[in-house]
């Protein structure tokens, strides 16, 4: 299992702005977390770029780039207080995209040594960056790295298990429109459903007829009589059946090849909030602040990006006062949804009890009343979510992170914000990055 380095897009231009030149290679140090998924694939999630000044090298040329052990032992002992791995960058003067030489893997092999007489353990690495792309791979070793880029677009810029172009002709007109490229890179994805009810089950149609072949959805309830009018794939006889499974079974119907896991449980809870690191991309169609709270810590956190959808009905006096849709991408430098003031702390809180822990609470009157909702509306949104993710995904020139609908006008426009550069959740003073390092605010099992 091929083992990932993920950069966000601002390091990766700040690498580029600082160590590309025409005159001397030149050499960074990347602190990164570490992430593991469940099928033993580790993820390295780079937190911070460390440059050293001009008098941190020993040899600097045009065809060598040299850190003094001075500067190594600094950036080394902070990866060690943090338990962070390291990451040494250095940049080859190349229009192609560069290769590793014999010149460096003996600099590995000396660095090897260096951090194990220092006792530091973990996956550490090696980045060469050129003009004409990178490469990485384990520090001292020939595994290669898959290296992929996150923050408004998600791109894969190297990938060491990237097979040949050839698609199904079931999917010939997307390539038409989007390249065998973009195919490849909707197949290879894991996408996790956050609630498969009204739009999460319309996703899942959606995603599995682009080409997406491998699942995870989320949901702890059943389908009741009040779900037919907008479950879709539902019927009468599935009434008291898990809503995941009945998502599932249209995706297996649909191509037998796909593989879909079902995790019937709520995703505040932290075992089930853990499950969503196995994913490439999340696809949050839950309908509850705590969910919304937990989803979106998970994406900032591991370097997931999720794309938030919701609609919403305002009926009184018997009549439809508004109908309004929303979709928002939640990926590094994107304000997340608290910076958004989209989330509400009570109910975060409301959300994150049990049922037992809630009939206690004296702050905490009546149930939540069903809100209105017809399949129409959450099947326009969800096509606006899917959109959004081809732009993300496969390159397609759509550069809108958060789209606002109203429906009566009607109107679509796109709306930007501004991450709180000091958030606890979406910054760098927050969770970002951090992985593994870091717990969910989540209810323990």
């Amino acid at each position: 299992m091929t083992t990932e380095l993920c950069i966000t897009e601002a390091d990766l231009a700040l690498l580029r702005e600082q160590l590309l030149c025409e005159d001397s290679e030149r050499c960074a140090v990347l602190l990164a977390a570490q992430s593991q998924r469940r099928n033993g694939q580790r993820r390295l999630l780079v937190r911070e770029a460390v440059f050293p000044d001009a008098a941190d090298y020993t040899a600097q040329g045009p065809l060598e780039a040299q850190l003094s052990p001075m500067f190594v032992a600094k950036v080394t002992k902070r990866a060690a207080k943090d338990k962070l791995a390291l990451v040494f960058v250095h940049t080859h003067l190349d229009a192609d995209v560069p290769r590793f030489s014999l010149v460096d893997d003996r600099g590995e092999k000396a660095l090897q040594a260096f951090l194990a007489m220092r006792e530091i353990p973990g996956d550490h690495a090696a980045l060469v960056l050129s003009e004409g792309g990178l490469s990485a791979r384990l520090l001292g070793t020939d595994e290669a790295l898959r290296v992929v880029v996150l923050g408004s677009k998600r791109q894969v810029v190297s990938d060491p298990d990237a097979d040949d172009l050839a698609t199904e002709l079931t999917f010939d007109r997307q390539v038409r429109a989007f390249g065998a490229h973009g195919q490849k890179q909707l197949e290879q994805l894991c996408a996790a459903i956050v609630g498969t009810g009204g739009t999460g089950s319309i996703m899942a149609q959606q995603l599995v007829h682009l080409g997406i072949r491998k699942f995870i959805l989320i949901d702890p309830d059943v389908v009741e009589t009040t779900n037919l009018n907008r479950i879709v794939n539902a019927t009468h006889a599935d009434v008291g059946a898990n809503k995941a499974e009945v998502a599932a079974r249209y995706l297996k119907a649909f191509d037998e090849r796909v593989s879909v896991e079902v995790v019937e449980g709520d995703v505040v809870v932290d075992s089930v909030a853990r499950r969503l690191v196995d994913a490439d991309l999340i696809m949050c169609c839950t309908d509850s602040h705590g969910s919304r709270s937990v989803i979106q810590q998970v994406a900032y956190q591991h370097l997931i990006p999720c794309i938030d959808m919701g609609s919403t009905i305002i009926q009184a006096d018997g009549e439809v006062k508004g109908i309004y849709g929303r979709v928002q991408l939640l990926a590094p430098g994107l304000p997340c949804l608290w910076c958004s003031e989209l989330l509400n702390a009570a109910e975060v809180r409301r959300d994150m009890m049990s049922e037992s822990e809630r009939k206690l609470d004296r702050y905490i009157v009546g149930g939540r009343e069903p809100a209105p909702s017809v399949v129409s509306l959450n099947g326009t949104v969800v096509s606006l979510a899917v959109t959004m993710l081809l732009g993300v995904v496969v390159g397609a020139p759509l550069e809108a992170t958060r789209l606002m609908y109203n429906a009566r006008t009607p109107a679509l426009r796109s709306v930007r914000g501004t991450p709180n550069p000091d958030c606890f959740i979406c910054s760098r003073k927050g969770a970002l990055a951090w992985g593994d390092h870091r717990r969910l605010f989540t209810r323990l099992d």
